[in-house]
Formats: C-alpha cells, structure tokens, sequence
C-alpha cells in the first residue's frame, strides 16, 4: 500500500528546469508521507515535462527492488503504484512461461504488474489481476499517460487539468500543493455531499477536479492537456456487465452447492490476501462480515491470527464483548480497547485532514481508532468490507422491498400525494414520536417520488431539499447517475448493485482507506475480490435473503466455524452517538461552526435552513443529527483548507 502524485505539463509557456519539477513533484509528495512512510521516489522527464512522486508502504518484498517509480526491462513503461496485485505469483508463473524470467529482479508484484503491462497491455494486463489499486503509467513509446482504478474503488485517484497541467495523485491534499491548482469549490458537488455525506464519483468537492471511477482506465496525452479537454475514460471491468453476464448465466445447483463454492473463492481470496512480508491482522466487530473473514484466515493459519476490536462503555454502541466472544472460540490473538467518549472526541479535529474532502459518515470516528490500535500490532488488517453488499446484508433492503411491494399497485398521484401527505405532518418528525413515528415519516418520503430508484435514493439521504440548503446549486433526484441505475432484476437486487457502484466505493472504502492510510496501515477486503462478486451476482435472491434472514448463505458458511449464538442478534453498526454529543459536550464547537454569520461569510450554505436545523435539533423537537453533522464536517473541513492554502501561500 502506498501513494503517488504526479503532473504532465503542457501548456505552451516556458519550458520548467529539471529542479523546478523536481521540487514540485517532492512537495506533493511529502503531503502524503502517511501513505507511504518507509521509501519516497521521484521520476523526472523534463524533455516532456512529467514528473511521477511516491510514497512506499513496504509490504511485500522490502528490499530497495520494490522501489518506485518503476520501470519495465525496456525502459518503456513507468509506473507509480498503489495497492496489492494478490495473484501477483501465478502471473508471475505465467510471465516466465513466456520467457520473462529475466525480466524479474525482485519479487514485488509492482513488477509483476509492470512486465505483465509490457507483455500484454495496460487493459488485458489488469483483466488478469486480482487485487486493488490505483496507479499512473507513462508509456515513453506513445507519449501517454494511463490512470487506471481498481475494480471496486479500494484504492483512491483523483486527477483533473488546471492551466495547462494535468494532476493526479492518491489524495486531494497532494493535488492542492501545486502552483498550478485552482481551489475552487463545486456547489453541485456540495449538494451531493449533503444529500449523502459523501461525494459521489467522478464528482470531487473541488471543481475540474475528478474522482476516476472504479474500473475504468483514463488514456491522457500532452495535446489532451493543452486543450484541457480530457478524454472519456474506458471500463476494462464494470458491475453493471458483470450482473448482465449474470442473468445471462445464473446459477443452477442447490444451496448446498452454492455455500461450498463461495467456502472454497473465499477461502482462495483469503489464502491470497494473507501474504506480505509484514504481520497481517484482522478487524473484528463480532458481525457476520468480520467474523467469517476471521474464521477462515485462522483456518488457514498455522499461528493465532492478531484480531483487534475497539469496545464503547456506552451498551447501545458497543460490540466488544461480541467480538471477544468469536475470538476466543476461534483461538486467535486478539486485542481490545474501550474509548471513552472523550477519546472518540478527541478524533474529530483530525477528521477533515485524514479524509481530504467533506465526509460525513460518524463511523468514521470508530474506523481511526481501531486502526490506530492494529497499527500497534500489525501492517496489513484484513477487513468484512463489502459483505452487506456483496450479500445483502443492510436492513433497509428487506424493509424498502416489502414496503414497495406493498405500495406499488397505487396510482402513481394518489401515492405521492399520500406521501407527501404524511411526511408533512410534523409529529412523526419529532424525536419523541419514537421509532415508530419515523419509520411513517420515512414511509411519506419514500411514497412521494416517481419510481423505485428514486424512492431507494431518498430513503437513503440525509439532506433531501439540498438545493434549498447549498446557495446556487444543483442536485436532480431524478437523475441520479443515469448510467450507474440498475432498474433491471428484482428490487433487492438493483438496491445492492446502485449501493455497490456509490455507497460502497465512495463511502465505505473511503472511509477505510482514509482511516488506515492516515497511520500507514494496509487494509484488504477479501469479500471484494471479483471472482467472488461474480459468483454471487449469479445467486438467486432466496440465497441472499431469506425469511427476513439478510446474508442467509453467509450464515450458512460462518455456522461451520462459529456457533450462531455468537452470531445471532440484531445488526449493530458502527455507530457512535452524535446526537447526543451535539447538545452536550460538542457543542460549543458546533455553536462556532454553525454560528449564522459565518454561514453567511462562507456563502455556500443557507443559513436560515441550517440554523433553523439546529435550532429544533437543541429543542428536540426533530432529530437532524445526521444533517447537522454534514454541515459542521464541510465546515470543518473548509476551515482546515483555508488554513492549509493560507500556510501554502505563506511558504511560496
């Protein structure tokens, strides 16, 4: 794991000396140096006036032959890389079976990765990875640049053109040190923001500043720069093909067949992902994710795996004992902290930095503090991310499904008019109507729209009026990412595949990669691998959800390792309560970034509508935590970026 930045100038103004590249390249840098603390390098044409920057997480082969940039035996091919290539060895094997034994000075899958570009192209050559990642190779031959990302969007890459220079690089805070980097802010982008609590790709909060989507490869050449017309970037893998190829293929055995054959990809996945030449751990909550992540790496060790599991004295947000519980039937090497609330505070000042750009989702909070603990013990943790996608696991899919079911048959007028009828009545909004006062409220909204994709999108947002909330901005609920909506196959499955092209890449894994890059700590996520996916796409619903049971063949699976009275109760999160620290010990911080002329001085958010939020979350009359907590995260975080180009222009 690792990071890089980078620029490819083009512009037609004088020609930049060698050192001046090389002073850029080094500042962006060092912006970074979490990422990659154990090695730094620095790749410099001036004749073309492009500079490659690295941060080295040493994971597998330490030696100085996994140094980057890299470049391939013909002196061709550059790379900067960031990720692992988990079946780094059978390429290899099959490289040298091509007569690329030569080729290998190390043992690095960064150089795996390279001789397998050279051997068979950039695209096909990723095809036959399994891994995560993001790079930047430049081809010296074509006189191109190519930005690739993983399939799933593990690992990050932001890039875009500014006067006459194209940037990239693995975080924002790189892409801001350059000269050339206009900091300008995307309301549009904001108004997603405040609707999710994140920035959906290829949005970024800053504009001509882009996300690349999972997936896609980004060709870019110096006449691309110049013009600052960027060309389309090309899937080598997508979801919405590999649910096609699905429907085309489902899967014909029985149940029986199916858990033995997810058993057996996991079990591959998970044999792969353990190799490094560094100590590799585990998260565990005590869920169903985490838990058959763990089992089956204890399976396949030899040793006590090194578990960790952050504990809150707070009964309602707290999975600890769980977590001990698996642990100790499994036998591995586990470790546990329980925070106070003071501790969990104390995170939040840090947040805007470690996360870039404005994200909103609270376990953040948790996510830096166990990973901050499995640093101590380890350099690699693996991670549950991505079953509650991957299998249907998150509540809201069979409660959103049975109450579509239920409704559908209405007439589309009588049934938005209904909604709107019954979200408008502000008892159900109050804190005090109860859990079930919210979910008629939550059932109005959900009525009130056109079709399903939209009613799954409102269910899911936090602020619902942002154009209301962000001055001059724009964000059409009904045209949520057009190319990204699945409105084809069953309700459950198209809320898990629009949750697995949004809410997984640009929430879940950012907040992870955020979070355990911010102190050096690799994180792998076997349930992503994609052979896995494309198993899983093929499985009928009755697999995934079954008499109300989420992740029934996961269950099935976890049930050989682990009794289900460990496993068994309701589904918890990961979750602490903001709410409650906004009207207590937060809020005086609150009252400071919330206060109405420095709304007003911002110019980005309405300062009536976030006022009068605050104003009836301190009375209890409403609960908006969740909107509260967007606008104070952006807040934060436009302070930490005012003080960061203040400090910036200070040094030039």
């Amino acid at each position: 794991m690792c990071g890089f930045a980078g620029f490819l100038v083009s512009d037609g103004n004088q020609f930049r000396p060698r050192d001046v590249l090389v002073d850029r390249a080094t500042a962006m840098s060092e912006r970074i140096t979490h990422r990659g603390p154990d090695d730094a390098g620095i790749w410099i044409d001036e004749s073309v006036q492009i500079a490659l920057a690295f941060r080295r997480l040493a994971i597998v082969d330490l030696t100085p032959a996994g140094h980057q940039p890299m470049e391939s035996k013909s002196g061709r091919f550059v790379i900067t890389f960031n990720g692992e290539i988990y079946n780094f060895r059978e390429l290899r094997a099959d490289l040298e079976g091509s007569g690329n034994s030569a080729a290998f000075r190390g043992h690095s899958d960064t150089e795996v990765l390279l001789t397998a570009i050279e051997q068979w192209g950039v695209c096909e050559a990723l095809r036959k990875c399994v891994g995560m990642f993001a790079l930047a190779v430049w081809d010296r031959k074509q006189h191109c640049l190519h930005l690739a990302r993983d399939r799933f969007g593990e690992k990050p890459l932001y890039y875009g053109c500014s006067g006459g220079t194209l940037l990239f690089g693995s975080e924002l805070k790189s892409l801001r040190t350059h000269p050339a980097f206009v900091n300008e802010i995307d309301r549009d982008s904001l108004a997603l923001f405040m609707r999710h609590g994140y920035i959906p790709a290829p949005r970024s909060i800053h504009r001509g500043i882009k996300k690349l989507v999972p997936g896609e490869i980004l060709t870019v050449r110096p006449d691309d720069v110049a013009t600052g017309d960027l060309p389309t970037a090309a899937p080598y893998w997508s979801v919405r093909d590999a649910y096609e190829h699905a429907r085309a293929n489902p899967f014909r055995g029985s149940s029986e067949d199916a858990v033995g054959e997810v058993d057996g990809v996991l079990r591959r996945t998970i044999r792969q992902q353990m190799v490094a030449d560094v100590p590799v751990g585990a998260f565990l909550s005590g869920g169903i994710d985490s838990s058959l992540v763990v089992a089956l790496m204890q399976s396949e060790s030899t040793r006590p795996v090194k578990t960790f599991s952050i504990g809150f004295h707070e009964a309602a947000f707290n999975e600890a004992h769980h977590a001990k519980d698996v642990a100790r039937h499994l036998g591995t090497d586990h470790t546990e902290l329980y925070v106070s609330p003071q501790e969990c505070r104390e995170v939040i000042p840090r947040l805007p930095e470690i996360y870039d750009e404005p994200f909103a989702d609270s376990s953040q909070i948790p996510t830096c503090l166990v990973s901050e603990l499995a640093r101590r013990h380890v350099t690699v943790s693996l991670s549950g991310d991505g079953g509650d996608e991957m299998f249907g696991g998150y509540t809201r899919y069979h409660y959103l499904q049975r109450f579509w079911n239920s409704v559908s048959w209405l007439p589309s007028r009588a049934r938005k008019g209904a909604g709107r009828l019954v979200a408008g009545i502000p008892a159900f909004r109050s804190p005090k109507s109860g859990s079930i006062g919210r979910k008629i409220y939550w059932a109005g909204r959900v009525l009130a729209v056109d079709s399903f994709e939209q009613a799954y999108r409102t269910a899911v947002s936090i602020w619902r009026d942002t154009a209301e909330t962000v001055i001059n901005s724009q964000d059409d609920l009904g045209a949520f990412a057009p190319d990204k909506v699945f409105n084809r196959g069953s309700l459950l499955r198209r809320m898990m595949l629009i949750d697995a092209v949004s809410y997984l890449p640009d929430d879940i894994l950012v907040k992870v990669d955020r979070a355990t890059m911010s102190v050096s700590l690799e994180s792998r996520a076997p349930l992503l691998d994609h052979r896995l996916a494309e198993f899983t796409l093929r499985l009928p619903d009755s697999l995934l959800l079954r008499e109300g049971r989420s992740k029934w063949l996961m269950r099935q699976i976890l049930d050989r390792y682990v009794p289900q009275s460990l496993i068994d109760r309701p589904k918890m999160g990961f979750g602490v309560p903001v709410g409650a620290w906004l009207t207590g010990p937060l809020r005086g911080w609150a009252e400071n970034l919330l206060d109405e002329q420095r709304l007003q001085r911002g110019g980005y958010l309405n300062h009536r509508v976030v006022r009068a939020a605050w104003t009836e979350h301190l009375s209890g009359t409403r609960d908006y935590s969740s909107q509260i907590w967007n606008v104070l995260m952006f807040q934060a975080w436009l302070e930490q970026v005012a003080a960061e180009a203040g400090a910036f222009n200070r040094a030039a």
